[in-house]
């Protein structure tokens, strides 16, 4: 597998960074949103936080376009940080699975050839 350059290290380190600063944000102003639980709360109480986050993604998607311009988006994003192999890679990688279907056809070839077919032939005259 090729490696890869210090660039792309270099960005990858930098997402990875700003994906933590995001997390630890998002934590923060969950921890400050959450209200303190009664012990025992009504039944009405308990339907309202079961529905809450349904209620809210229910408000968040209804003025959103499709998501489909951000999946595109991500699938572009992730087609650039793959690393292809070179023509050197290919072309070795290629040769090994050419030589190991020879082998293995060789090997059934034989297999069969030499090894089942008399056991077959002496099971056949046996009955004879």
């Amino acid at each position: 597998m090729a490696k890869k350059s210090k660039t792309q290290r270099a960005k990858a380190s930098a997402n990875r960074q700003a994906k933590k600063a995001r997390a630890q944000e998002q934590e923060a102003v969950v921890q400050e949103e959450t209200p303190k639980k009664r012990f025992f709360g009504s039944k009405d109480d308990k339907k309202s936080e079961k529905l809450q986050p349904y209620q809210e993604a229910r408000k968040a998607d209804s003025g959103k376009p499709s998501k489909a311009p951000n999946f595109l988006q991500q699938v572009r994003s992730e087609m650039r940080r793959v690393t292809w192999p070179t023509k050197r890679d290919v072309l070795q990688w290629s040769g090994v699975v050419i030589v190991a279907l020879i082998f293995f056809g060789l090997f059934c070839v034989v297999l069969d050839d030499a090894v089942i077919t008399p056991i077959l032939f002496a099971i056949s005259n046996l009955g004879a």
